[in-house]
């Protein structure tokens, strides 16, 4: 089954908390705090994986997890850090996370970190200084990232089949590779794309069937919507049109029509090589309709097969292989999307506001990175973590907005009780 568009959640690994613990030995008088730092939680990257051509593994399982962090031991252990999650995707995936494009995988091999892993508590090691020496102190570990991913796969193929239902683009492409795709004398019996490898004197290319073309398919009509984003990343396109026509219609008319969809879905698909390919020669009316529409097209290099009986189909195979190697005026990049820059603005470490039941609400990165590290059931813990809100202002922007004693403080998934 061919599965192009997938949504998946990711949450990486969550940090282990430090240890607090000290060094009591019957021998060792100046021992001291020797509790280790939590482990790092593991990442989430996507990979791109030249042998993967679906999403398909992915839409049976919409829920990943990176591996937590281990905690820290007593006897200056670190906790082991959390194994990091790879997902293989297929290449010319777009990764769009919370909405916003985020990577684009077009190499083999290219690796992207989507979601960081949470950093380890410290243990009270750590907090030793030279005026505390003895501290009763530690952190619990950060917790991972988590995003929303939307998966979206562009096939990224040398060649691309275009044209009306029953044209016959996947017998060709049976005719020209290993494809085996299914063929029926009916419109629509292609429902996904389908690649193949031609090997032609030595020299291969990617050849992709693709399938749903009708009048109207830049607007969602047929399946053309679904589909016409894998024609974006093709260096060639081969048109092919049944001279037999199609719905009883002309063949020079069935081509305009194809034509018109592809530019109005994309201006730089009508500045690729195009090949035009009349198909089914080997049917009885195909001689007056070839002859009509040569002369409606005269400018235009044809190429006459038949992808049943393999005529001429050597011939239009090596003109794809002179067409992929000619440089060309189009340059891949345009069509394929940018991913913006990274802009770093700076936001104040808290903003507070009184939501409608009277609750002091408290937001921001830091402040709420801070408590939920820290522990509060350690009285030196509690104590640092009430210092460093003071000195941030929180303590003073509170009162500013009318907070008194008394009133709950909501700080992420905490309440206190606010009071001097």
């Amino acid at each position: 089954m061919f599965i192009d568009k997938v949504n998946v959640f990711l949450t990486s690994g969550r940090g282990g908390d430090g240890c607090s613990s000290f060094r009591r030995e019957k021998y060792a008088p100046y021992g001291g705090p020797n509790g280790g730092n939590g482990g790092k939680g593991g990442d989430i990257y996507f990979e791109g994986d030249p042998h993967k051509t679906t999403l398909l593994d992915l839409s049976y399982r919409l829920k990943f997890k990176a591996e937590d962090g281990h905690k820290g031991l007593p006897s200056d252990k670190f906790g082991k850090y959390g194994d990091d999650l790879i997902i293989k995707i297929p290449l010319g995936t777009l990764i769009i996370k919370n909405g916003e494009l985020f990577a684009d995988i077009k190499t083999a091999g290219e690796k992207v970190l989507v979601v960081k892993g949470g950093r380890g508590g410290r243990g009270n090691a750590s907090f030793k200084t030279g005026k505390h020496t003895a501290p009763r102190i530690s952190e619990k570990g950060e917790y991972g990232e988590s995003a929303e991913i939307n998966l979206e796969l562009r096939l990224i193929a040398d060649v691309g089949f275009v044209g009306l239902p029953n044209a016959g683009k996947s017998t060709l492409l049976s005719q020209i590779s290993a494809a085996r795709p299914k063929i029926a004398d009916y419109p629509f019996t292609t429902l996904a794309p389908n690649l193949g490898v031609v090997d032609y004197n030595g020299k291969t290319f990617v050849a992709a069937d693709i399938p749903g073309l009708i009048e109207g398919a830049h607007e969602g009509k047929g399946l053309g919507f679904e589909f016409l984003r894998h024609v974006r990343r093709t260096k060639v396109l081969a048109h092919i049109i049944d001279v037999s026509g199609f719905d009883g219609k002309d063949p020079y008319e069935n081509y305009k029509i194809i034509n018109s969809e592809l530019k109005k879905y994309s201006k730089y698909l009508v500045r690729k090589h195009v090949i035009a390919v009349l198909n089914k020669i080997d049917l009885p009316e195909a001689a007056d309709n070839i002859k009509k529409f040569k002369k409606r097209l005269k400018a235009k290099k044809l190429f006459e097969i038949s992808a049943a009986t393999g005529e001429g189909v050597q011939f239009l195979v090596k003109e794809m292989v002179k067409m992929i190697e000619r440089p060309t005026v189009f340059n891949p990049e345009e069509e394929i999307e940018t991913v913006p820059v990274k802009k770093y603005i700076y936001a104040p470490e808290f903003k507070v506001h009184v939501d409608e039941d009277g609750v002091f609400v408290v937001t921001g990165a830091k402040v709420e990175t801070l408590t939920e590290m820290t522990k509060f059931n350690e009285d030196e813990a509690l104590r640092r973590y009430q210092n460093i809100l003071k000195k941030m202002g929180l303590e003073i922007e509170l009162e500013k907005i009318g907070a008194k004693q008394g009133d709950i403080v909501r700080i992420g998934n905490f309440e206190f009780t606010f009071g001097k």
